[in-house]
């Protein structure tokens, strides 16, 4: 056995150790929740609410951060990048009850059709699910009228999140690009 392949093997033995010793210490709550899950059920949530994603004014919910070099000359904003903290709310008006924020960032990832690589923390601040988050990796095509995305995970109430949303746009201002998207979701958890 060579000098490398020693310390590589030495190495991982030790990163393993790591790992067998921080399982042993594990938050009790997390230990109790993992002991639950082996009889628990897995529950079906819908969740239904909207999102607002503001562009303008004073205070936008959504920035650009980031573009491309050729951005400018594409027809679908290829390259452009925007982070947001957006509300959601029960209703479609801005002054409809807050459920909680999305929070993520989307980019402009289609050269030929606007299709947005969308990432987000859907974090809920009311109800039963007050303080926990559902994660959404996706593409969101704008222009489609009902977009699917899919949940890979979530934290809270929604740990081990599997499921779906479904956006439709309810609201867009082309010019400011300002939009309200309606949310149906139904998310898998334990």
């Amino acid at each position: 056995m060579t000098k490398l392949a020693l310390v590589l093997l030495l190495f991982s033995l030790g990163m393993a150790m790591q790992l067998v010793q921080s399982t042993n210490d594990e938050p009790k709550e997390v230990d109790e929740w993992i002991q639950k899950l082996h009889h628990g059920e897995e529950k079906v949530s819908r969740l239904h609410f909207y999102f607002h994603d503001t562009l303008s004014g004073k205070n936008p919910s959504a920035v650009e951060v980031a573009e491309a070099s050729m951005t400018k000359k594409s027809p679908t904003s290829f390259g452009l990048l925007n982070i947001f903290d957006d509300p959601l709310t029960e209703g479609p008006e801005s002054t409809s009850k807050l459920v909680g924020r999305a929070q993520g960032l989307y980019g402009s990832a289609g050269q030929q059709e606007l299709g947005l690589l969308l990432a987000m923390n859907l974090f809920f601040t009311t109800g039963k699910f007050n303080g926990s988050c559902l994660t959404i990796l996706g593409r969101n095509a704008v222009f489609h009228s009902i977009r699917e995305m899919p949940i890979i995970g979530g934290t809270g109430a929604f740990r081990l999140a599997r499921g779906f949303a479904q956006a439709k746009t309810h609201f867009l201002n082309l010019t400011s690009g300002d939009a309200i998207v309606e949310y149906h979701v139904v998310a898998m958890h334990y």
